[in-house]
């Protein structure tokens, strides 16, 4: 997917997480797993957002930059479906953006509530669903890049 948005020229925005609190469950300050991935790193001025919060718009300057270039359109995609994925998309459609989420570039994890296990697929199932019921276009990658946007 991040081949196709640079071949296209299409504005990439990176998003990485990491919580302010010394006992953050992950994305914890300086560790590997607040780092972005090295098969997704950003390239010749991609601008990288630091989050603290799930949702990539609270305290931080992504509006700002898509403001600034003028962008009404957005696609998601990263990790996870359930938290990060969720609260940004909600977030963009009520700020006014349309948005295209690609669900099979996103990943989650499995959860627990209640004493109930729930599998990464349905966790990511049932968070897609709801996406698509109200707030995004929920596609493919394949549709993506062979659509003409």
């Amino acid at each position: 997917m991040l081949a196709r948005f640079r071949d296209t020229g299409a504005p990439v925005i990176h998003i990485r997480h990491e919580f302010e609190s010394s006992d953050a469950p992950f994305f914890a300050h300086g560790s590997i797993g607040a780092q972005i991935n090295e098969c997704v790193l950003p390239e010749n001025g991609e601008p990288v957002v630091l989050k603290h919060h799930p949702n990539a718009f609270r305290d931080t300057e992504l509006k700002t930059l898509l403001d600034e270039r003028d962008i009404r359109k957005l696609t998601v995609l990263g990790a996870m479906s359930h938290v990060c994925i969720d609260a940004t998309v909600r977030a963009a459609v009520d700020l006014g953006y349309d948005v295209t989420v690609v669900y099979d570039a996103i990943a989650t994890r499995d959860l627990e509530f209640n004493g109930t296990a729930v599998p990464a697929r349905q966790v990511h199932a049932a968070y897609m669903a709801a996406l698509a019921f109200a707030y995004a276009k929920v596609i493919p990658t394949g549709e993506l890049i062979h659509s003409s946007e």
